[in-house]
C-alpha cells in the first residue's frame, strides 16, 4: 500500500543578531527542504521572518500568515517545518499556544534540528521544555548585551544606533559632521543667550535658511520642536555618553509587549568623541530647560467627541490627525477643540492643527 504523501510548510526565521552558524535563511530552507525531500512530503508554501525577534508572535507577519492560512485550511498540510525550536518562538506561552491552535487544525510541529515531532507522544512535552529554556537564554543573551553597551558607554565609546545629527560614525566611533554641527551650536547658543524657547529656536533655523540634512533617524524636513529639545537634552554634544536615558520596560496588563520609558536619572561618561559645545553651556541649557518645563492640564470633556480623529490627516506628513482640548484662557474664556499631528510640529517649527 503506498505511503500517504503529506504536505508541509516551512518556516524560518533569523534576528539581525543571529546570520552565522547554520542559522542564516538559506541555511535553515536547504536544511528543511532537504528534510521534506527525505520524508517524501509535499512543501505547499514558505515563510519567512527576517529581521524579527522571537519574543513574541505580534512583530512576527509571516508567522501570523502561516497561521491564518493553517485556521482557512487553505492548504491542507499536516505539518510545520522549523530548523530549530528557537526559530518557532523563544517565549514558552506563545509557543505552547500557537503549536496548540496548530493542533487544533489538524497540523502538527517538526523540529529538525531538534528531532521532535509533536505529533509523537513525547513530542509535546519536549516542546514544552525546551520552549522554557529558549525563553531563559533569550533573556539571559538581552542582559549580557545590556552589560555589554553599558561597559561600553563606560569606556566612552558609541554604543552603537545612527549617529546623533551633528556627528557621523567612522570605524565606529562618533566625529563631528561639520555640516550639520554648526547647526547643533546655533540652538544652544540662541536657546541660552536669548529669550526664545525651543519653538522660537526652531522657528528661527527654519525662518533664516537652515536646512536640514535628512537621513536614516531624521527624515522630517525642516527643524521641530522635539529636534531642538532633543538636541539639547542629549549629553552627546558636551562629549559625554549616556546609558540608560530610555529604559526597556514591559507594559502593564501584557505578557510579551515592551516599551522604552525615559528616565529622569541615567549615568553619563566621559567620551571618546570631540565636543561640539562645552559642558558649561550644556549645563545652562539643562537650567533654563528646568525653568521653561511645564505639563499641560488634560481635560476631559465628555460632551464632545472628536469625531474625526485618526480620519483627518497632517497637510506636513500625511499622518492621521487627532483630537485634543485647550483650557478656557483669555479674554473670551472659551474652550478650543482642535486636531493636532502628533509628529506636533511642522517643518515650519509649528503645531499643525485644525479647528473643530
Amino acid at each position: 500500500m503506498k505511503k500517504k504523501q503529506h504536505k508541509c510548510y516551512l518556516y524560518t526565521r533569523v534576528s539581525t543578531s543571529m546570520q552565522v552558524d547554520g542559522y542564516s535563511l538559506d541555511a535553515q530552507r536547504d536544511k528543511l527542504r532537504k528534510y521534506a525531500a527525505y520524508e517524501d512530503m509535499v512543501i505547499a508554501g514558505e515563510y519567512s521572518d527576517e529581521g524579527f525577534s522571537g519574543k513574541n508572535i505580534q512583530g512576527r507577519p509571516e508567522f501570523q500568515r502561516m497561521l491564518q492560512d493553517i485556521q482557512d485550511g487553505k492548504d491542507g498540510v499536516s505539518y510545520v517545518l522549523v530548523f530549530k525550536l528557537s526559530r518557532f518562538g523563544r517565549n514558552a506561552a506563545d509557543v505552547l499556544n500557537s503549536l496548540q491552535l496548530m493542533q487544533d487544525f489538524g497540523v502538527n510541529l517538526i523540529c529538525v534540528e531538534d528531532g521532535i515531532d509533536s505529533s509523537k507522544d513525547a513530542g509535546k512535552l519536549m516542546i514544552s521544555v525546551l520552549s522554557a529554556v529558549a525563553e531563559i537564554e533569550r533573556e539571559n543573551i538581552r542582559s549580557q548585551t545590556m552589560t555589554g553597551r553599558e561597559q561600553k558607554a563606560r569606556e566612552g565609546k558609541w554604543n552603537g544606533g545612527f549617529a546623533p545629527y551633528g556627528y557621523k560614525l567612522e570605524n565606529g566611533n562618533l566625529v563631528i559632521a561639520e555640516d550639520e554641527g554648526e547647526v547643533i551650536r546655533i540652538i544652544y547658543d540662541r536657546y541660552i543667550h536669548t529669550n526664545e524657547g525651543v519653538a522660537g529656536v526652531a522657528k528661527y533655523l527654519n525662518r533664516n535658511g537652515f536646512v536640514k540634512k535628512l537621513r536614516q533617524n531624521n527624515t522630517i524636513p525642516g527643524f521641530s520642536r522635539n529636534f531642538v529639545q532633543d538636541v539639547l537634552d542629549n549629553p552627546v554634544y558636551m562629549g559625554k555618553i549616556a546609558y540608560g536615558r530610555r529604559k526597556t520596560e514591559k507594559k502593564q496588563g501584557t505578557r510579551n509587549e515592551m516599551h522604552a520609558v525615559e528616565q529622569s536619572e541615567f549615568p553619563v561618561y566621559d567620551g571618546q568623541h570631540e565636543a561640539i559645545i562645552s559642558e558649561e553651556d550644556w549645563y545652562l541649557a539643562q537650567e533654563k530647560r528646568k525653568r521653561n518645563s511645564f505639563k499641560r492640564e488634560k481635560i476631559n470633556d465628555p460632551d464632545h467627541a472628536h469625531i474625526l480623529s485618526g480620519i483627518l490627516s497632517c497637510p506636513c506628513c500625511g499622518k492621521g490627525m487627532y483630537g485634543n482640548i485647550a483650557k478656557a484662557h483669555g479674554r473670551d474664556k472659551k474652550t478650543r477643540y482642535y486636531y493636532y499631528c502628533k509628529n506636533t510640529i511642522t517643518a515650519s517649527g509649528l503645531m499643525s492643527a485644525a479647528s473643530d
